[in-house]
């Protein structure tokens, strides 16, 4: 990956005192009916970048989407509002919630900090109008891009003000997730493995095309893994599987083959005849599936053994977990590889959803290298896609 600014160096150069900056942060959490914050990590997660604006001399603008508001037709649950009197506690200082900015009808002072409402309410954010980004662009002097979890799209506040600010750099935790990537995938300590788990093959049969090309070994689990065990001619009983998909699991599979790779297969399960946390749990060898049985965890043998390569491992890239982890009895899987991440001294890069409930489960989070924060942004660079975000970023740093 190339070079892009950072925030923190124009800062520590001196060269943000004063001026005007717009950060574009990810406060999208979750709220109950009463629009009470239920919980507020991302809202923590942005206040480095706020904190290094405000010590560094400079007026601050913050803006993030809230939830899907329609363009143009604001509602009062679209509103920023009790994240502003969240961040205004975190921060120690009062927050302005500013409406109608986008022509900047408004002003900042250096050591003040305001939040814009609702970018996703303006006119032109999603489909980035150039006549948008050009008036945001004129809002600041340095735009920080600290929002990983909206840098694989191309919108108004990720984008078009990327390309229209006199300066636009990565703010603290979008370095931290270009860098870990970076050290994951462009520059990986050998051997490379990648986890890809879920559901569906579908739904990641991109990211395992790009990754058996990269990686040294590819392990595939939960509903992916009952596909590639079709493929290599074992039966799954009435496990979830996508049969028209066999060709193209054993297109991956020779894929690796041909590079001297593997995908591993499972050579023991752990079954049940219902889908439920009190269904009796069976482990059985992997050819000795019946036609009325679920997969729903891989079995100890083949747990132990992916451990083992785990711990062997120069870098770990992980997604999803390997089985239904969320039941007692079919979280062994998931387990073994979680605690085998945790002891390998291998660099490890983890993300989505269930990924991270798994590593909260298991506490893990000070053991893994790096935990991403952007579900559909991590899938695209494992796809190997270029973000928006860091192509924009990396083009304006050439100047």
């Amino acid at each position: 990956m190339s070079a892009f600014i950072r925030f923190s160096d124009l800062c520590a150069q001196g060269r943000v005192k004063g001026q005007r900056v717009f950060i574009r942060a990810d406060l999208n959490v979750p709220q109950d009916e009463a629009g009470r914050i239920t919980e507020d990590t991302r809202i923590r997660a942005s206040v480095p970048a706020i904190r290094l604006a405000l010590d560094a001399g400079a007026a601050v603008m913050v803006t993030s989407h809230l939830g899907r508001p329609s363009e143009g037709q604001f509602k009062p649950e679209d509103s920023l509002q009790p994240v502003a009197a969240r961040l205004a506690d975190l921060l120690g200082q009062p927050v302005r919630l500013i409406a109608d900015w986008v022509d900047g009808d408004f002003s900042v002072a250096p050591g003040e900090v305001v939040l814009l409402e609702n970018c996703r309410l303006n006119v032109g954010e999603k489909k980035n109008s150039p006549e948008l980004a050009s008036k945001l662009g004129a809002l600041c002097d340095i735009f920080v891009h600290d929002a990983f979890g909206t840098a694989h799209r191309a919108e108004g506040t990720t984008y078009g003000i990327a390309e229209t600010a006199p300066v636009a750099c990565a703010g603290p935790l979008l370095a931290a997730e270009m860098d870990a990537i970076a050290k994951a995938l462009a520059n990986p300590r050998r051997p490379l493995v990648a986890i890809v788990a879920g559901s569906k093959v579908s739904t990641k049969l991109t990211i395992l095309q790009s990754l058996a090309s990269k990686v040294d070994g590819l392990i595939v689990g939960g509903g992916i893994a009952n596909t590639f065990m079709l493929a290599a001619g074992l039966k799954i009983g009435k496990s979830l599987a996508e049969p028209d998909l066999l060709n193209e699991a054993k297109a991956v599979i020779e894929a690796m083959k041909a590079r001297g790779a593997a995908v591993p297969i499972p050579t023991d399960v752990v079954t049940a005849k219902r889908f439920a946390a009190d269904a009796e749990a069976t482990v059985k060898r992997a050819s000795e599936v019946a036609d009325d049985d679920l997969i729903l965890d891989i079995g100890p043998e083949t747990a132990a053994a992916l451990a083992a390569q785990l711990k062997q491992a120069g870098t770990v890239v992980w997604n999803g977990p390997v089985g239904v982890f969320e039941f007692a009895a079919f979280e062994g899987g998931t387990k073994a590889i979680a605690e085998a991440i945790a002891a390998s001294s291998a660099f490890s890069i983890a993300g989505g959803g269930d990924t991270l409930a798994a590593i909260a489960k298991y506490g893990i989070d000070k053991d893994v290298g790096y935990i991403s924060t952007g579900g559909g942004a991590f899938l695209e660079v494992l796809e190997g896609k270029t973000l928006p975000a860091f192509e924009v970023l990396e083009r304006r740093a050439k100047g």
